[in-house]
């Protein structure tokens, strides 16, 4: 039996199916990661802005408990709860952004943000679609005793043992301060239970950074295996994008700038570069030492031809009009190759001349005015 016939999916994915899995939602993310972050930046933002929370709170309690005396506000002017209900309102809503608006802020943002680096921040609404096979119950069936499930499960267990063990260490350690609160005062207290609970929290963080990396390799592994592909899925893939047009188009567009590219490239060895004036030209090179006979080396038509031009007069190449032997060398003649017997004279005398000009040039004379070859 042939390798691979089984469907043994043995192939790492190819560009072409990521793409088109990414296009379909199917991307690798771990939810841990995104539980880490947050856990980690809210209580590192809960610990920046904990002075302040404290400050705003016992301000607004303040003001609440004089209202409801019908005391004095800070200025010495009588509260009117009836009078100044936009302060009220106003108070209220800076209370609220300042002590829950940094927890808030983390708690949309880091989501969003983890998740995206993951995804590379892809967005397709076919994840959203809704799928029948979701409520097919043999498949959730499978699911629940898949090997997705079972690390799911098995993660979850490790994760309550150890913020267990680490919130019994801690305590454990804190306990004979903890029998000292009632000897301590008010804010002293509060102080001390705060600093024990970020400490505490801070270590659980760590414990979700820590699954949360596990975690990470895992899905990526798993997403990795799940995406290989067989060998005959491979070959029916390479025959579609073969047969695709559009990929045609693009690789025949790439293959023609890589041969302008060097085309072009080979001007400047050129000997001569004979045109027609408004749509054709070609560079001929000959070199007696390895060149049997004299090469087109370039030759292009309007745009192309022009370029060419150019490109030659840039570097010095002699440049020469023949009208017909232009469009025959155009016609018959490809790049890279010698040009046929039934040319030889007529390059030759284009060649003799260009070499005699050349001669006479770098004498000092000065260019006669002759009638150039014809073909």
């Amino acid at each position: 039996m042939a390798e691979g016939s089984t469907g043994e999916k043995t192939e790492e994915a190819t560009p072409h199916k990521r793409r088109e899995q990414r296009k379909e939602g199917n991307v690798m993310q771990s939810k841990d990661v995104v539980t880490a972050a947050f856990i980690m930046l809210a209580f590192f933002v809960l610990r920046l802005v904990a002075g302040l929370m404290y400050s705003v709170t016992t301000q607004s309690m303040e003001y609440w408990f004089r209202l409801a005396g019908g005391g004095m506000d800070g200025n010495g002017t009588r509260i009117d709860g009836m009078e100044t209900a936009p302060k009220l309102v106003l108070e209220i809503g800076k209370t609220v952004l300042l002590t829950a608006g940094p927890i808030l802020l983390v708690s949309l943002l880091v989501p969003i943000i983890a998740t995206g680096i993951q995804t590379k921040f892809i967005f397709s609404k076919k994840s959203f679609q809704f799928k029948l096979d979701k409520l097919n119950p043999v498949q959730g069936i499978k699911k629940m005793f898949s090997v997705s499930s079972l690390f799911e499960l098995a993660k979850s267990l490790i994760k309550m043992i150890i913020l267990a063990a680490v919130v019994y260490s801690e305590i454990q350690s804190r306990i004979t301060d903890f029998a000292r609160l009632m000897q301590m005062e008010l804010v002293s207290g509060m102080l001390y239970v705060a600093e024990a609970v970020f400490t505490i929290c801070m270590k659980i963080a760590m414990v979700f950074v820590a699954v949360a990396a596990v975690d990470f390799l895992f899905q990526k592994y798993k997403w990795e295996k799940d995406m290989k592909m067989t060998k005959q899925e491979v070959k029916e893939e390479y025959k579609q994008m073969e047969g695709d047009p559009q990929i045609k188009s693009k690789r025949r567009q790439k293959q023609q700038q890589m041969a302008m590219s060097r085309m072009m490239q080979d001007v400047p060895g050129a000997d001569v570069v004979i045109r027609n004036p408004t749509h054709f030209a070609v560079a001929v090179r000959y070199d007696e030492t390895f060149d049997r006979a004299p090469v087109v080396v370039a030759k292009g038509a309007d745009n192309v031809a022009f370029r060419i031009i150019e490109k030659a007069e840039e570097n010095g190449v002699s440049v020469v009009e023949n009208v017909p032997l232009a469009r025959a060398l155009f016609k018959e003649v490809e790049v890279g190759r010698e040009i046929p017997y039934d040319f030889y004279r007529a390059v030759a005398e284009v060649l003799s001349f260009v070499y005699s000009m050349k001669g006479k040039l770098a004498n000092g004379m000065e260019k006669p005015q002759v009638n150039y070859p014809n073909y």
